[in-house]
């Protein structure tokens, strides 16, 4: 492999080229990649030319942030947890093999004992950061990675690092900076609850490097750079203080180096997330297939360093590895580090072993010689410890707390000692807030129309205005819709993709006939019968910091509508339900931060102690998975306790549109569309049927409908556990991504026609039940879908407040008349149902009669 950080082909930029780019810099323009690539290249009077309006631009952020003339670092103790790996990394000496393990007399990995024998003599010396680095994934490569979290009690590394960083927490009172590799949305879950940052290199975004033999990250899985950048993306839409970086002279471009730095800089403007860059140079180390590559020069470095910091602005946070640059610190400060990365008195870096830390007085007093006072830092940024939530999980917040100032920097007389890690009150919370919004919603209404952070804690508005440009408008597409109607009415089963598209742009008379295909495949189907079940939504709170951009409901705890019922709150409001009828109580709830995993055992057990004969509907699948992170325990073992409080099946909610290009412009942090799917098809091994449900009319496109119902299909063909799908009509009216002007305002009635007529088609026959949603489109809209091929109303529902929140005008209940009235405008008799579609036992239908489903003045919130 030869060294080509340069432009071998066009030739170092000309005078006039580098001119232009630096005045551009001098005078704080935004830069582009092409000059950014032109800066990259500055030398000798051109590079002290560009470091000194870099330096500007630092002291200009230090100044904003309150930490004027400060350079940090942090004190630290570097943990090797495993040094095998999956990868292949050809420029690697942290990685080795299981043999050279074993003859060297270590284990696979690291004993929880060696462990914390490090972390309590960092602690002793007033290190306050445990760095966790390993290997990615080494039992996927290695059978005796594999054999030693088996032997030792873990289903995966990840376990193990987990269980680890609980370890040091409590019994050493430490820090976990996590540096596992790449890492899921459902990794970052797990780990959030036990680690205040994490990080992972991004290195380079050259494809090329990785795929091409010879390069030096080719074989290697995990480093193909759209992995990379997903688990960038995945740590900001988690609200986790991520730290990632360039690693220069491995053979990029100047070019490759510069769209490098404007990646991270995407992924830092989106989510708020990146809270430093690490520029590290290439240093060629002996048994490595790079071992004769030039190390990356020091100006190289410097003009990085000076270009990240014009690219990343006055806040971001730029760091160098001070004991890889020779002693040459001032060259780095002047260019615009405000960060000496982590630095430990006690342990060597593992993963440049020839290249000792700089004792931490000398790089005090070399600080100071170019002006600056160092600081020490927690792991965590001191941004993300004065933001707190969403931020920082609370049972992490007593622990980065004690080591503390105000301002977010570490407290250097702090003692460093173990505190517990454990749920927030060790139990459910007690009741809060305006817990009569189930009630008042529908009279005095919400406080205001967006919460007041509405500017901050979606992620980027500008940025995700451009990410979703193309849903805005719906493309429309010329398809053969006569054909295609002959194949709907004949067999729907064998309508094509491109005939689906063609149905589902339907519009006029061709609407009307593809109405009538649906209400036919409906009748033979399922009868004429039109279906509706007695039952109440319980919302047990709205406390929710996941970010969603399409949710009215979620709050603060602080704010004025913010609520969290009691367990004997919420068993009430299922008693009174089943005073008036009810067979089921659907409870769902905000990702509220002080609940615990367990929460939702508690609230299923409430319900069935009260009123044992009441079907349990309970949980998204989002919830699913914060109760299983929250907990430790897989999905499966989750679901399988869940159901053993109480649980007999689970809303089917959460999907929006399974697809990651819609999901990720609708919500900052909800679970990604191949979770959703894990969840449920888990839920029905487990024995827990779903009903299933697609939110539209946002920023999604016919196109991203039929891959939605497509893969309902394909789920129900293999588990048979869907009860039902439902149509959910986004409802934009206080909607936060329709308040900043993304999101169209809501499905046409012409789209809602559409979608129920392809959802009984495309669902068919797998999917026999099809629900239209009376809260979200009113009576007549009901009626409208009625004679479209839906078959149920869904519930009288009692309370309702999710899209009450967001807007929608048609009430928060219906009562048991209501819902014949519309089955019968529809010319169809109503029948009661269970949540499983069976027989109502008279008993029930009885008492439902008798209240007409409805609660009397809808009974006063008990206290509780």
């Amino acid at each position: 492999m030869t060294h080509s950080a340069h432009f071998p082909e066009a030739g170092p930029p000309t005078a006039n080229a580098m001119r232009r780019a630096l005045r551009r810099a001098r005078d704080g323009v935004a830069l582009d990649v092409a000059e950014a690539a032109v800066l990259l290249q500055a030398r000798g009077d051109d590079l002290e030319d560009l470091a000194a309006s870099a330096a500007r631009v630092r002291d200009a952020g230090l100044a904003a942030a309150g930490r004027a003339g400060v350079i940090t670092y942090s004190k630290s103790v570097f943990v090797p947890l495993t040094r095998l790996c999956r990868d292949k990394c050809h420029y690697c000496t942290f990685v080795t093999v299981p043999g050279k393990l074993r003859r060297a007399g270590h284990g696979m990995f690291m004993s929880p004992d060696e462990v914390l024998d490090i972390a309590r003599r960092g602690a002793e010396l007033g290190c306050k950061e445990a760095l966790i680095t390993l290997g990615d994934k080494p039992e996927d490569r290695w059978p005796e990675a594999r054999e030693w979290l088996d032997a030792h009690g873990y289903d995966d590394t990840i376990a193990y690092v987990r269980a680890i960083s609980i370890r040091i927490l409590e019994e050493t009172g430490l820090l976990p900076h996590l540096n596992p590799g790449v890492l899921s949305w459902t990794d970052f879950q797990r780990l959030k609850p036990v680690a205040p940052s994490m990080g992972m290199m991004l290195e380079t975004t050259a494809e090329r490097l990785w795929s091409e033999p010879g390069g030096p990250h080719h074989g290697s899985p995990d480093k193909e750079p759209a992995v990379r950048l997903r688990v960038l993306e995945d740590a900001g839409r988690s609200s986790v203080p991520f730290t990632s970086g360039l690693l220069i002279g491995i053979g990029e471009t100047y070019e490759e180096r510069a769209e490098s730095l404007f990646a991270l800089r995407r992924v830092a403007r989106a989510y708020h997330g990146i809270q430093e860059l690490i520029i590290q140079n290439f240093r060629a180390k002996p048994d490595t297939a790079m071992r004769g590559m030039p190390d990356a020069e020091l100006d190289d470095l410097v003009a990085t360093v000076a270009v990240a910091r014009h690219i990343m602005g006055p806040s971001g946070c730029i760091q160098a590895p001070p004991n890889l640059v020779d002693g040459e610190y001032g060259r780095l400060i002047r260019a615009g580090i405000d960060d000496w990365g982590g630095v430990s008195p006690l342990t060597i870096d593992h993963v440049n072993p020839e290249r000792p830390w700089p004792q931490i007085d000398a790089l005090a007093e070399r600080s100071a010689a170019e002006g600056f006072e160092l600081r020490e830092r927690l792991c965590v940024y001191p941004e993300f410890v004065r933001r707190g939530e969403p931020w920082l999980d609370p049972r992490l917040l007593p622990h980065v707390r004690a080591l503390a100032l105000e301002s977010g920097l570490a407290d250097p007389d702090a003692p460093v000692r173990g505190l517990p890690w454990q749920e927030p009150d060790e139990g459910y919370v007690a009741s809060s807030g305006r817990t009569d919004l189930h009630r008042t919603i529908d009279t005095t209404g919400r406080t205001a129309d967006r919460r007041d952070d509405f500017d901050e804690v979606y992620g980027d508005w500008e940025a995700l205005r451009e990410q979703a440009a193309p849903g805005m408008a719906p493309s429309r597409i010329d398809g053969d819709v006569r054909a295609a109607l002959a194949t709907a009415a004949d067999d729907p089963t064998r309508l094509t993709d491109d005939e689906a598209l063609a149905l589902l742009h339907a519009d006029g008379p061709a609407l009307d006939a593809l109405c009538r295909v649906a209400d036919d495949v409906r009748r033979a189907a399922v009868g004429d019968d039109v279906t509706y079940i007695v039952t109440r939504n319980i919302n047990f709170t709205n406390v929710c910091y996941t970010g969603c951009r399409f949710c009215a409901f979620a709050q603060r705890r602080t704010d004025a509508d913010a609520y969290t019922l009691s367990l004997s709150q919420v068993a009430d409001r299922a008693a009174q339900a089943w005073d008036v009828g009810a067979v089921e109580v659907c409870m769902q709830g905000g990702i509220h931060p002080d609940l615990p995993g367990t929460a939702y055992f508690d609230i299923a057990e409430a319900v069935k102690e009260r009123v044992p004969g009441m079907h349990v509907h309970a949980f998204s699948p989002m919830e699913v998975v914060n109760g299983a992170t929250r907990t430790g325990l897989s999905i499966r073992e989750w679901l399988q306790r869940a159901k053993e409080s109480g649980l007999d099946s689970i809303p089917g909610t959460a999907a929006e549109i399974l697809d990651d290009e819609v999901r990720w412009v609708l919500t900052k942090g909800k679970l990604p569309a191949a979770t959703w799917i894990e969840v449920v098809k888990t839920a029905h091994e487990v024995g827990l049927r779903s009903s299933s449900t697609m939110m539209y009319g946002h920023v999604d496109q016919p196109r991203h409908w039929l891959g939605h119902l497509r893969t309902l299909a394909a789920i129900q063909q293999e588990t048979g556990g869907f009860t039902e799908f439902v149509t959910l009509p986004f409802i934009h009216t206080n909607a936060p991504v329709y308040l900043a002007g993304i999101a169209r305002p809501g499905p046409t009635t012409r789209d809602n026609r559409a979608v129920t007529a392809m959802a009984r088609l495309l669902l068919h026959p797998h999917i026999p039940n099809i629900q239209t949603s009376w809260v979200k489109l009113g009576a007549e809209g009901a009626v409208e879908m009625l004679r479209s091929g839906a078959n149920d109303l869904g519930g009288t529902l009692m309370e309702e407040t999710i899209s009450r929140m967001a807007g929608s005008g048609y009430g928060s209940y219906r009562s048991v008349r209501d819902l014949v009235a519309i089955a019968e405008a529809a010319g169809r008799p109503a029948k009661p149902r269970t949540t499983l579609y069976g027989e109502v036992p008279q008993e029930r239908v009885r008492a439902a009669a008798a209240s007409d489903g409805h609660l009397p003045e809808l009974l006063p919130v008990l206290e509780g």
